[in-house]
């Protein structure tokens, strides 16, 4: 396997922070991975996922959102319509240095950015979703003990995952402003929704709600007892192999 670390501006001109995993040998095509809520590139679910789709020839491109891990910008300032614009931007630079992404994977909310994005990026051919949320408006619910007071204050910190966040309340207003289920049904694209039914942190109905908002061709795998974050190794490898044969069908192997 290649490394690559890199960055690249987002819209507002702040330097994101990138990491390219590439087979060593042919591309056969490259993908664009965006990491879930408050978590950064380097998260087991990414890493793990990005460097096994290596061994099937396939790119792996995963940043820093703005405002977390490596990549500038204050997570305060941010919200959903800032992460599809993150998003485009990586996009952009994948098909200004290499090539633009033939396929987007999306963890948890990133995997809402991806449905929401993708009509954006036109030379996707293939989007995949694990664990992700029907609607952006559910991440909100990992801080309902805090929806007053940031109505109220217009802003309050927030404990997610032991570490501590300023959300404020436009991140709020921006994500009750998305409604993603038009844009699936709009995706023109194959969609593969993986989803564990023990996830306790985002409910399989989500994925029952996507899946059945999309239209042909369409697939659904059930990670079984796999967690939200996929800490196990085996379980991460497990969605890169599944990933990698069903994309086979609309990415093909060069001859």
């Amino acid at each position: 396997m290649i490394i690559e670390r890199t960055e690249f501006l987002g819209v507002d001109g702040q330097k994101l922070s990138a990491r390219l995993d590439a087979p060593d040998g042919p591309i056969r095509a490259f993908a664009l991975f965006a990491h879930c809520f408050t978590c950064g590139k380097d998260v087991f679910a990414a890493s793990r996922v990005a460097q096994a789709l290596t061994e099937h020839g396939i790119a792996v491109l995963r940043f820093d959102f703005t405002g977390l891990g490596a990549s500038e910008g204050e997570f305060a300032n941010t919200n959903f319509s800032s992460n599809l614009a993150d998003l485009i931007a990586a996009a952009n630079h994948l098909r200004a240095v290499h090539r633009a992404p033939a396929l987007l994977i999306g963890h948890s909310l990133g995997g809402a950015a991806v449905l929401a994005a993708a009509n954006d990026i036109p030379e996707v051919k293939a989007v995949v979703t694990i664990g992700a949320p029907s609607d952006p408006t559910h991440v909100t619910g990992l801080f309902r003990d805090h929806i007053e007071e940031i109505e109220a204050y217009g802003e309050a910190e927030v404990q997610l995952a032991g570490r501590p966040f300023r959300i404020k309340r436009q991140f709020l207003l921006d994500a009750a402003e998305h409604r993603l289920t038009e844009k699936i049904a709009h995706l023109n694209r194959p969609l593969l929704v993986m989803h564990s039914p023990q996830d306790s942190t985002v409910d399989i109905k989500n994925a029952t709600h996507i899946f059945a908002s999309a239209k042909h061709p369409r697939s659904f795998v059930s990670l079984d007892d796999a967690d939200h974050l996929l800490t196990r190794k085996s379980d991460a490898i497990y969605v890169a192999n599944l990933i990698a044969a069903w994309v086979d069908r609309y990415i093909p192997a060069a001859a």
